[in-house]
């Protein structure tokens, strides 16, 4: 029996042409909004941080004042996000677990009554271990806070004091338990290739932090960052072999402790991501209040990226006549698709592709080469409708996202 084959008479369709980019972006609806708010002040500023925080001068935090202009800010910035609910609440520093509980049912009332917040609103608190005091948290607890984010970094007292933190592995474990007493959800934060770390110190850390029953762990890489202290006087660091091996140790045994890997250095137990920082990734709103603070805002004008004054003595006195803003600027069109990919990416099921128009507002096709460069290098995937970055994608990220720039 011959088989016949049998030629179609409508060619296969080529592959998706690029267009080119349009001058501005068009949303047609504006994304999730979530609110940031900075709380510029710690103890002490650790050696390795680069985040916008300050040691308190001899008059102490000025609280009332830091409330004062926070809560005027939000006021000037009503207009840009009129009708918007409110997902998320995130209260970052600098070490937002100096503040009175006072000073925190103050912000959050005023929060409440000037923006719609949503009925099950994730509102989460960065708090350090070296500042913890039960009663505290109970009484963030009853403020409104429902999520406490931890800085661990460590459980190791040797390597807690190279790198310039205040607490010790004993204050670690008694501030995990006074938070799980007194909240649903807590997410600790862990370090790992610290001066002098071994993959069995690094591995000791995480079976400590898993051994606490938490259901979300933020698991970082030290690195130099400009214009820290231990940028300009490098401790001794494990090489790069020894902290790739950190790496992928603490994945395989987060995985094995049944953590999902969803983002590049955030794992959690099934429904317990962070709602907040997915807002960041899916490339959702987000307004800045507070020093130093970033934003991002859509409209039908287009998307707008702002930052308040940083020094907190400038942003305090920026109050009296409504001057917050330091830097404010439009995204181009040009800036959008790596800016969108820049945080979607990060996330180990990517988005999906349609998200790419919802969120800059440019048709898919804009980057359409770039797409077939990446499926070539291997380095994404975009069967299922997904925008999914392979093993070897997320490994070599940067490589990838490179792609995504435009001169």
């Amino acid at each position: 029996m011959t088989t016949r084959r049998i030629i179609p008479l409508t060619p296969a369709p080529p592959p998706a042409a690029a267009l080119a980019l349009p001058a501005r972006a068009r949303l047609t609806a504006p994304p999730p909004l979530a609110l940031y708010v900075h709380f510029p002040w710690c103890v002490k500023k650790c050696p390795y941080c680069d985040f916008n925080s300050h040691a308190p001068r001899s008059g102490g935090i000025p609280e009332r004042a830091w409330l004062d202009a926070v809560l005027a800010d939000l006021q000037a910035a009503l207009p840009q996000v009129w009708g918007r609910r409110v997902l998320s609440v995130f209260i970052g520093g600098g070490t937002p677990s100096l503040m009175s509980a006072q000073t925190l049912d103050a912000l959050l009332t005023g929060i409440r009554m000037l923006l719609p917040l949503e009925p099950l609103a994730e509102i989460t608190l960065e708090a350090n271990p070296g500042t913890v005091e039960a009663a505290r948290f109970r009484d963030y607890r009853a403020a409104g806070v429902n999520r406490l984010s931890l800085g661990i970094q460590s459980f190791d007292d040797a390597l807690l004091a190279r790198i310039g933190r205040i607490h010790d592995g004993s204050e670690a474990r008694r501030a995990v338990d006074a938070a799980q007493t007194h909240f649903e959800r807590v997410n600790l934060d862990l370090m790992y290739a610290l001066p002098g770390q071994t993959p069995d110190m690094a591995l000791a850390d995480l079976e400590t932090a898993i051994a606490c029953g938490v259901h979300h762990l933020s698991c970082y890489h030290l690195t130099l960052e400009p214009n820290t202290p231990f940028a300009h006087h490098p401790p001794p660091l494990p090489d790069d072999d020894s902290a790739a091996d950190m790496q992928e140790a603490f994945e395989a045994r987060l995985a094995a402790a049944g953590f999902e890997h969803y983002e590049t250095s955030a794992f959690a137990r099934p429904h317990e991501h962070s709602r907040h920082n997915l807002n960041y990734w899916t490339f959702g709103d987000y307004l800045g209040l507070g020093p130093g603070a970033h934003g991002k805002l859509s409209s039908h004008e287009g998307i707008r990226r702002e930052m308040r004054h940083k020094h907190p003595a400038r942003y305090l006195e920026g109050a009296a006549h409504g001057d917050f803003i330091q830097e404010a600027r439009e995204v181009t069109t040009a800036e959008l698709p790596f800016e969108f990919m820049m945080n979607a990416l990060r996330l180990s099921e990517g988005v999906p592709a349609q998200l790419f128009a919802a969120r800059t507002g440019l048709p898919l096709e804009v980057i359409a080469n770039e797409l077939a460069q990446a499926r070539e290098h291997g380095l994404l995937d975009t069967a299922d409708g997904q925008l999914r970055p392979t093993l070897h994608g997320r490994r070599f990220l940067n490589e990838l996202l490179q792609l995504f720039l435009r001169d």
